[in-house]
């Protein structure tokens, strides 16, 4: 096959599932007219697609490793990042209830881009012949950390934004569906992240993987400028009961600490977010790690051995004597075609089986994560290892669409769901520190992490999340919003 044609074949077959599956999604009759679906299509998926960059202006930073940092450094820098992401929506998740969805769309992206910019410059001053000198990279650690930990704080506004937006144009019983478009938009984020920077860093110098989708978010931002609007009445259409937490609440808008508080004190809400926690931690532990462990278990080349191979004298014998991986060598398309299924799978589940009721899609994906990671102990010296880790990665990713991009919608209501996606989406990326801060201390040292078998502490340190994950997910399984009033458009 050639060269090129391989290139292409994998996002041919993305685009195909996700023609497939969207296409298939079902219809609740809720009685909008064509008018009102074009122009709500208009509106969630511009936001949709800048959300979906902002996962490839976040995970960018993973396709670095061993070329600006090594993986422990990685994992502080990565630490830093995601803890200030977690606490960011104590105060992102009430400025967007606030501000709207459209206005922090525009600010996340605005942020992010500015950071990534910072970061590719940093990198392009330090590089010297296509890497960081290895005396070079403990001096970046700090300040990487910083401009990362600013990227997250903006990156923070996103996943409030895009549920903002949403909760005024989906009515509860279709938010099952939309969290099956969420689960995509997720993935299509991770394919961008993952095979798209990997691409870039084999083809050009590392500080495009930051300037690239630096340059994206501005289109995207631009685009959100003029197409987004916060509620259906903006758009020129009517403003309908959208049968969630908010359904019948016509009054003035509470004071934020009682907001606030009203939320703390439900118990569906604090057990969905200690069940994301336990999501950001399993999620994160997958994704930024598996193509490390097979490019040091030499299962497969790094970026850098590609390019030196492509710029090899005998380029084309050099490039095919070098270890090939399936999995992961498209990781991201591979993980972003799990995440649709899963995403997709939650939302019909949900809406079809469980009465749109999210508790136990989550603890049915609960269970396939645990199977998953123990599976993953005698798989670690397979090569099934890397399809494992797809199976999880369908799982998590349902259960992270259904709960942060559904289950907020549903107990925060049109009014509050910027805070309830604050309280969720945070404790996510509380779960992502820990997962870096532990990870980042017990994986392989560099003289042991060429043998599979010195990795067992990867799967080792999942299983406790798992385990809490699937018995938490039994405590909301029954859990529905409360509302004063519940109607139909």
């Amino acid at each position: 096959m050639p060269g090129w044609l391989s290139e292409l074949l994998p996002i041919a077959l993305l685009l195909a599932l996700i023609v497939v599956i969207v296409g298939r999604l079902p219809r609740v009759d809720l009685g909008h007219s064509p008018a009102f679906l074009r122009r709500r299509f208009a509106n969630w998926f511009p936001v949709g697609l800048t959300y979906a960059f902002l996962y490839m202006g976040r995970y960018n930073l993973r396709v670095c490793t061993n070329i600006v940092f090594d993986k422990a450094q990685f994992s502080n820098i990565y630490f830093w990042g995601t803890l200030t992401y977690g606490f960011a929506f104590l105060l992102n998740g009430p400025l967007t209830d606030r501000l709207g969805g459209k206005k922090t769309i525009i600010v996340s992206a605005t942020g992010s881009l500015l950071a990534n910019c910072a970061m590719g410059f940093v990198i392009m001053r330090a590089m010297q012949d296509g890497a960081v000198p290895k005396e070079a990279q403990a001096g970046l650690v700090p300040i990487l950390s910083f401009l990362y930990a600013v990227n997250m704080y903006f990156q923070s506004f996103g996943a409030v934004a895009i549920v903002k937006v949403n909760a005024a144009w989906f009515h509860l019983r279709e938010r099952g569906t939309f969290g099956g478009i969420f689960g995509i938009l997720i993935s299509l984020g991770l394919y961008f992240a993952f095979d798209w920077c990997k691409f870039i860093v084999e083809r050009a110098s590392v500080q495009w993987v930051f300037f690239i989708p630096a340059a994206i978010l501005a289109v995207f931002a631009v685009l959100d400028l003029i197409l987004v609007r916060d509620t259906p009445g903006e758009a020129g259409h009517a403003d309908f009961d959208l049968g969630d937490a908010s359904s019948g609440d016509d009054g003035p808008r509470l004071p934020l600490a009682e907001v606030a508080l009203k939320m703390v004190k439900n118990p569906a809400i604090i057990t969905i977010a200690a069940i994301e926690f336990c999501s950001g931690y399993l999620r994160n532990a997958i994704l930024q790690y598996y193509q490390t462990f097979a490019e040091e278990t030499h299962r497969a080349a790094s970026p850098m051995m590609k390019k030196a191979a492509a710029a090899a004298p005998n380029a084309a014998e050099a490039l095919a004597a070098l270890p090939r991986e399936f999995v992961h060598d498209h990781w991201g398309m591979l993980n972003c075609m799990a995440g649709i299924t899963g995403g997709v799978v939650a939302g019909l589940i949900s809406d079809r089986v469980f009465g749109s009721r999210r508790g136990p899609v989550a603890g049915v994906l609960y269970a396939v994560m645990l199977v998953g990671a123990l599976v993953m102990f005698p798989a670690l010296s397979t090569g099934a290892l890397g399809w494992v880790v797809v199976a999880m990665t369908l799982a998590i990713i349902g259960v992270h669409g259904m709960l942060s991009g559904t289950a907020s919608m549903d107990f925060g209501g049109k009014k509050n769901v910027g805070i309830v996606v604050g309280i969720i989406d945070g404790c996510v990326y509380l779960g992502t520190a820990v997962e870096a801060l532990v990870l980042g201390r017990v994986l392989p040292s560099k003289e042991l992490q060429g043998d599979s078998h010195n990795w067992w502490t990867w799967p080792a340190v999942m299983v406790p999340a798992a385990v809490l994950g699937l018995a938490l997910s039994t405590r909301v399984w029954n859990a529905r919003p409360k509302a004063k009033a519940f109607a139909g458009h």
